[in-house]
This record gives C-alpha cells, sequence and structure tokens, in this order.
C-alpha cells in the first residue's frame, strides 16, 4: 500500500482513526503541525488520531527503467522534459505577472493625470468664483466713492469704466485722503529717523566675519531649479522664495519647516513681498500678473486678488511704509500703485520721455519717493504725490537688476551689469561705485540690512561691506562663496538684526548663512 500524499510505500507507515487512510509518518505530522487537518478529507486531525502499523522491514525494488541503460536514458528524458514543461508554465506566469503590472502601472499614471488636472479645475474654478464676487456690484445702499469702486479684483475696469484717449482706461486717481496719509506717514518717519539710532541687538562686524553656511533647505522643483526672489517676514522670521518653478514657498527658518507652496503663475515668479502687518502677501511673475495671497486659519494661502494690469512681465513689487499701498514695476514701461485692501490700480504711470521697460523697484523707508530701475541702466526717483519723475541717474550699463534704499533715508543702492553704485539722495550724485565681478558677471542683487549697517551684494558670489559715509572707505568684512556650484547667486537678505543671511542662487536650495552653533534647523 502507498501513501495517500506522496503515493510512495512508506517506512514508517500510520493510519488515520478517522478516514482510516495510510500515511507517510513523518508527512502528515509535518502536516498535522501546520495545518491541522487531514491533507485528503480536510477533517480535524491531531496527532492521536493516527495509529502506527508494525510492518516487516520494506526493501524497496529497483525501478525496471533502472536496470539497463536505455531504461536509465528513458529515466532522465522524461525528467528533462517535466522540468521544461515547468520553466515553460513559469514563464508564462511571469509574463502574465507582467503584464498585469504593467496595465496597473497604465491605470496609476492615469489617474494621477486626472486627479492633477481635476486640482487644476478645481483651482481655476475657485479662482473665476472669487472673481465672480468681487465683480458683483454693492448694494444701492452702500456709498460708492472714488476709491471705493465695485470691482476689486485688480483687472481692467468692469464694462461700464470710461476709456480715456487711445481705449486706456480711466484710473480712479491717488485721492486727496491718500496723499494725507502718505503726507503724515513720512513726516512721523522722518522725524523718527532723526532719533534714530543703531540697535545694540544688531550682530557686530566680528560676528559677520564668522558667517557659514549653517543650513540648506531644497525648497523648488528639481525640473526647474533656480530661486531668482526672496523676502524675510522679520517678526515671524518666516523667509519666502520664488522660483523658476512657477511656485512661491513659504519657509519657516526656526523650525526648519515650508508652511505652505503657493501655486498659480504659470511663469517664473520673479519677485515677491510680505507685508510687514496683517496676513497678506504678494508675488509678481514673468505672466504679467501680481497675486495677492491672504493666510488662512489653517496656516495655508489663498489667492484673494489676480492683478492683470500689466502687458508685460512683473519685475517688482515694492510695499509702502502705511502697509495699505504697493507699487509694481514692469517691461510694459509702466508702474501701478495700488490700495492693497481692494486689490485695485489706482494710477498706472507711463514715462513719457522714453519706453524703457521697469527692471526694479523699491519705495524710499519714508514712503514719499520711489526708486525705479530699467533695462537700458537708468535710475529713476519718483515724487509718488504727484508721479512726476524728479531725478535720474546715469553710468551704469546693463539692466538695474536691483534698488535698496538705506535705512538712513539718504543713501541709494544699485545693482546692473557693471557692479553696484552708491548714490547721495541729498546731492543727487553717485559717491562710490563697487564692480567686484568680472565684466561676463552681473551683479543680481544688493540689499542694505533693516539697521543700514552692512550692504550685501551678489553675483557669482555674496559680500558684505560696511556702511560708511560719503568721504569714507567701505570696507568688504566678509565674502561668501556660492556653494550651489551653479557660480550664479540671485538674491540675498539679511534676517533680523544682521543675525543670519538667506542666500538663493540658481539651484533649488535656500541656503542660510550665520554664525556656527547658533540653534537652527537641521539641514535638509
Amino acid at each position: 500500500m502507498n501513501c495517500s500524499i506522496s503515493g510512495e510505500v512508506p517506512e514508517e507507515p500510520v493510519v488515520s482513526k478517522k478516514s482510516g487512510l495510510l500515511y507517510e509518518k513523518r508527512l502528515i505530522e509535518r502536516h498535522i503541525s501546520d495545518f491541522g487537518k487531514c491533507p485528503i478529507t480536510g477533517e480535524p486531525l491531531a496527532l492521536d488520531d493516527i495509529v502506527s502499523i508494525n510492518t516487516g522491514k520494506i526493501v524497496k525494488p529497483r525501478p525496471l527503467q533502472a536496470a539497463s541503460i536505455p531504461g536509465m536514458l528513458g529515466m532522465f528524458q522524461n525528467e528533462w522534459d517535466g522540468l521544461m514543461l515547468s520553466n515553460f508554465a513559469l514563464e508564462q506566469q511571469l509574463h502574465t505577472a507582467r503584464q498585469e503590472l504593467s496595465h496597473a502601472l497604465y491605470q496609476h499614471d492615469a489617474a494621477c493625470r486626472v486627479i492633477a488636472r481635476l486640482k487644476k479645475e478645481r483651482d481655476e474654478a475657485r479662482s473665476l468664483l472669487a472673481q465672480a464676487d468681487r465683480q458683483i456690484p454693492m448694494s444701492a445702499s452702500v456709498a460708492v466713492t472714488a476709491n471705493t469702486p465695485s470691482i476689486s479684483n485688480g483687472k481692467r475696469a468692469a464694462e461700464d469704466e470710461e476709456l480715456g484717449p487711445g481705449g486706456k482706461r480711466i484710473r480712479a486717481g491717488i485721492s486727496a485722503g491718500i496723499i494725507a496719509e502718505l503726507t503724515d506717514c513720512n513726516a512721523s518717519l522722518s522725524q523718527q529717523r532723526k532719533k534714530r539710532q543703531i540697535p545694540p541687538t544688531v550682530a557686530t562686524i566680528d560676528a559677520l566675519e564668522s558667517y557659514t553656511q549653517i543650513s540648506s533647505h531644497p525648497l523648488h522643483k528639481t525640473s526647474k531649479p533656480g530661486i531668482v526672489s526672496l523676502d524675510i517676514h522679520y517678526e515671524k522670521d518666516i523667509i519666502a522664495t520664488g522660483g523658476l518653478d512657477t511656485n512661491a514657498v513659504l519657509f519657516d527658518r526656526p523650525s526648519g519647516q515650508i508652511l505652505s507652496t503657493l501655486s498659480g503663475h504659470s511663469k517664473k515668479v520673479t519677485s515677491l513681498k510680505f507685508v510687514a502687518r496683517g496676513d497678506l502677501f504678494l508675488t509678481a511673475s514673468a505672466d504679467k500678473t501680481v497675486r495677492v495671497w491672504q493666510e488662512s486659519d489653517d496656516g495655508n494661502y489663498n489667492c484673494r486678488h489676480i492683478l492683470k494690469d500689466h502687458t508685460a512681465e512683473v519685475q517688482a513689487i515694492t510695499v509702502h511704509a502705511t502697509n495699505n499701498y504697493f507699487v509694481t514695476a514692469s517691461l510694459d514701461s509702466t508702474w501701478c500703485f495700488y490700495e492693497l485692501s481692494s486689490g485695485l490700480c489706482l494710477t498706472q504711470v507711463v514715462d513719457a520721455s522714453d519706453s524703457n521697460g521697469y527692471t526694479s523697484a523699491a519705495f524710499h523707508p519714508d514712503g514719499l519717493i520711489l526708486g525705479t530701475g530699467t533695462s537700458e541702466a537708468v535710475v529713476k526717483i519718483w515724487d509718488v504725490k504727484s508721479q512726476a519723475n524728479v531725478a535720474r541717474f546715469d553710468g551704469h550699463v546693463g539692466a538695474v537688476t536691483s534698488i535698496s534704499f538705506s535705512e538712513n533715508g539718504y543713501f541709494l543702492a544699485t545693482a546692473a551689469h557693471d557692479g553696484v553704485k552708491l548714490w547721495d539722495l541729498r546731492k543727487l550724485r553717485n559717491f562710490r561705485t563697487f564692480a567686484p565681478y568680472d565684466s561676463d558677471t552681473p551683479t543680481n542683487s544688493v540689499e542694505f540690512d533693516n539697521s543700514g549697517c552692512y550692504l550685501a551684494i551678489a553675483g557669482s558670489d555674496i559680500r558684505v561691506y560696511q556702511v560708511a559715509n560719503v568721504k569714507s572707505e567701505w570696507n568688504c568684512i566678509k565674502t561668501i562663496p556660492d556653494l550651489s556650484g551653479t557660480g550664479k547667486a540671485t538674491c540675498a537678505r539679511f534676517g533680523p538684526d544682521a543675525k543670519y543671511m538667506a542666500v538663493g542662487s540658481m539651484d533649488r536650495n535656500l541656503r542660510i548663512f550665520g554664525l556656527p552653533g547658533e540653534d537652527g534647523p537641521l539641514e535638509s
């Protein structure tokens, strides 16, 4: 009799009390220990249910095929055929598994594309809904003044807005009330500036000389690396970066965490600014639009306004000291003055003297003067109240890439292809020029720190100068190499009290430089 499992004559035969089937002892014991049931009938079976059978010693006869060479060759042939059939079956199973896996991956990719498209449609629908809400006319019971029109989207005016000569929209203009507000702000800040003293908490020269990289954070996409704009919210210690990947990223420096990634622009984010008071944030893009973002209760930022008053790339944003107004400058040779709360363009200024596009802009700390840089190496100073061009600085080579007013109120630093020039606003003259790089390397950024003690220049590296006066020498106290490997540092900003410096380059990493050993986020 043969074993019911192996089909061979058992060496230690046992029989099941329940089914009466014969088994090899070692095989049935292993099966019971693994499954606890009869392998043939499927009924529960325990070790106590099997009984050993006493038999004489079994001598297994030699198979007839093994008695001759032809028989053995036949056995080998049968085994080889069985092996080939088994291998063929395995290959068929592998092919089927590959097809199923390929189909599953295709379905996953298609699902991801559908999800991305739905998210895009959802965001567009939300944007259109927000625009529609803002375009609903105000109730007749609400008085509509020149400064509070029913449209707050910053777009071209509604159909019923009057058109001027050449089809241009007639703007509400900067009203007498707004001018009074700007003048009062200027008087207050000017008075404070006369009593201004350098805060004792500002980092010392020795501290800046010890600056080293303390962290690096990959914030933007690898597909389009490059950080081209940067700003810091001093009270919250939040750093914002704008990239070639069309996104703006808000980064919490103390924790080293990304707070929010703002998507919506279709081209690179050329400029961005925090509003010092409140929960608003501004971004400008090469897609010709400006977006006003508002922080929600859950910490995310929602797009509140999409401003479409420019017809070319918007290159710069600057916020007025009142935190109620801001200015945008564009390659369309205009700059726009906006009311922040409504997103309304109050006036759009065109310089009739030439048609050079604007590449940079900044408010004077007191708020009544606006500086702009053009693509043709000219720096223009504007009176905000009258929107008149009151001064013009020539001498640069190439587009003016960056403008920064000193906190002392009478120094202006401008950067272009040929380096950095310092201007004395009291005498309207250039009193110092830095040319730190070769003729093929433009200076991409220039920035005074918030105390007016230091000046940072970014190009193929980052250089920090000690601010002196018109006659004294401005010493370079620290040179920081560009660690991105691209040879192009695009932007640099001092943190609060110059305790650290945030640097963006043409890779995807935000780099923080400060004192070694300072508490800060771990390097990503």
